[in-house]
């Protein structure tokens, strides 16, 4: 099989911010799925969109059945080849463009840009020079490596300038280090070869000294009594600019922040034979260049958030599919004791969970949790209440036993910091159900048209040591269903900050009370999300349905 050249997607997302991706491994998979290659943050793009893959050495890109299409230099396709240069799109306005780049054809050019001899381009010889160089640099920070562009950079200052030995020095993070050395003959340099004290340079920048250009008479008699460790290397100029750091703007504009603690590097050279040449405007250009250096820099940055953003968000995704694992597989449609049950997280990992597990007795046990906070701490702890109760299932214990014993477990380890909202039920074959309420949400018990609450009967647990919990107990009827929730139902919004609120729910399950536990949930379920549309869920909603129905 042959072996397939380096390629690339040069990424704008629809904020214009631009990336690049390699194209690895193969296929490639790009769509809103977190687990793809690519991930478009767009709703509109389907779950699995596209996907590039390669045939006896070349790349095409394919429609994976998305509902906007894929469009390839503005033609929808099902399925086509890829060449360099060819833009990707999907049929979204204000959403990704992509642009395929062979990496092997774009170093190909732009190599041959930068062979190309002063006396070939027009105009003054150093400045259309130097225009071809930072016009490299710019192609260069969009098809290779960041060590690449800095070094194209630093050559670039050399030809400028016409300094012997060019180097380019970060703050990492206050002291400064060598990162590219090079010879004006493109020959690389040992980071040791920079014998100048990197504390004067360090002193300039942070004072925001001239330190662009000085130039050495080796008799002394300019006058100019450099550092004397400056002078034993018998330097006859030393040029250098800073490089700071740069913020780009919603329009692509770039701005300079100029403070003192916002300078990121320097690019220093100097010379032994002669003095730089900074002539026909080379000052301005040279601190031109600076300013290029400095943007790619700052796009190396975001590029290398965005990668360790995408890696967060597949090991979240990852851990919202463990956690969506421990949800009940199936729950009981017919018989005496019925269920059903929804879950979604407001993130990709959530810190409700609800469980309905079978006793020893042919009982059924129903428990529906709701941790404070959001993101991976709250998922980690509602995974392990679900493994408490999971536990508790198969040795039974007095309900309130168990949430005190839960509650002393919480405090122990998490000292007061997190706590959940527990409702705890077991529903007997005869109908009888008993319930402790740790702080949630009063449920709802639907009988015959009307309807009542299982208030409060403890504190959330993991809240306050010693917490005691009562037990209640209620009666069911045939036909009655018990709705539990959590506040993400209630408190769910719509685009314009409105609260589905308590009396909604009220009417949706009055409204509905004549049907099934599962009709009674998918429609509650359905009011909720034709209520919150497209707006943006600050909490998880979790809703269950019991149903006792002995005949």
């Amino acid at each position: 099989m042959m072996a397939p050249r380096p390629a690339a997607l040069l990424v704008r997302n629809p904020s214009g911010l631009e990336t690049r991706i390699a194209i690895q491994p193969l296929p490639f998979r790009l769509g809103r799925a977190p687990e793809n290659q690519l991930v478009l943050r767009d709703n509109r793009a389907s779950r699995y969109h596209a996907v590039i893959s390669i045939d006896n050495g070349e790349y095409s890109i394919e429609d994976a059945r998305s509902r906007a299409g894929v469009y390839l230099n503005g033609k929808r396709i099902e399925r086509a080849a890829l060449h360099h240069g060819d833009r990707i799109d999907f049929g979204l306005t204000d959403s990704y463009v992509l642009t395929f780049a062979l990496e092997d054809a774009e170093i190909d050019r732009l190599l041959g840009r930068l062979q190309l001899p002063a006396t070939t381009l027009p105009g003054t010889p150093g400045l259309a020079r130097l225009r071809a160089l930072v016009e490299v640099a710019r192609a260069l920070q969009t098809s290779l490596s960041l060590e690449d562009v800095l070094t194209s950079v630093v050559d670039a200052a050399l030809t400028v300038t016409g300094a012997e030995r060019g180097f380019l020095l970060m703050k990492d993070p206050r002291e400064l280090t060598v990162r590219i050395a090079r010879r004006r003959s493109g020959a690389p340099l040992a980071a040791t070869d920079l014998q100048v004290p990197t504390r004067l340079i360090q002193h300039a920048l942070d004072h925001r000294r001239e330190l662009l250009s000085m130039n050495f008479d080796p008799s002394g008699e300019d006058g100019l009594r450099p550092d004397r460790s400056v002078a034993n290397l018998e330097l006859r100029s030393v040029v250098s600019v800073p490089l700071v750091r740069v913020r780009a703007g919603d329009a692509g504009e770039t701005s300079v922040l100029s403070a003192a603690n916002e300078t990121v590097g320097v690019l220093y050279m100097d010379s032994r034979a002669g003095a730089a040449d900074l002539s026909h405007g080379g000052r301005e250009l040279l601190q031109t260049l600076a300013l290029e250096a400095s943007t790619v820099l700052e796009n190396a940055r975001l590029l290398e958030e965005e990668r360790e953003k995408q890696q967060l968000e597949k090991e979240l995704a990852l851990a919202r599919e463990i956690q969506a694992g421990l949800l009940p597989k199936t729950l009981p449609e017919t018989g005496w004791f019925r269920a059903s049950a929804s879950n979604q997280p407001s993130h990709l990992v959530g810190g409700d969970y609800y469980d309905i597990q079978i006793t020893e007795d042919g009982s059924r046990v129903a428990v529906v949790a709701d941790v404070s906070g959001k993101g991976i701490a709250s998922a980690l702890l509602a995974a392990l209440l679900q493994g408490a109760f999971l536990l508790a299932s198969e040795n039974p214990m007095p309900l309130d036993q168990m949430l005190s014993r839960v509650n002393h477990f919480l405090n122990e380890r998490a000292a007061g910091e997190k706590y959940a909202t527990v409702f705890y039920v077991r529903v007997e074959p005869g109908g009888l159900l008993h319930w402790v309420n740790a702080g949630h949400c009063p449920p709802i018990v639907l009988r015959r048209g009307t309807l009542s609450t299982l208030g409060s009967t403890g504190m959330p647990v993991g809240l306050l040591a010693g917490a005691g919990y009562e037990v209640r107990q209620t009666q069911l009827l045939p036909g009655d269903k018990l709705i539990i929730y959590t506040d993400g139902v209630t408190e769910a919004q719509n685009t314009a900050g409105e609260f589905f609120g308590l009396s909604r729910l009220r009417n949706v399950i009055v409204e509905h009370a004549a049907g099934s536990s599962a009709r009674l949930h998918d429609s509650i379920w359905s009011a909720v999300g034709a209520f919150a549309g497209q707006a943006v869920q600050s909490d998880d909603i979790t809703l269950v349905v019991i149903e006792y129905n002995p005949s």
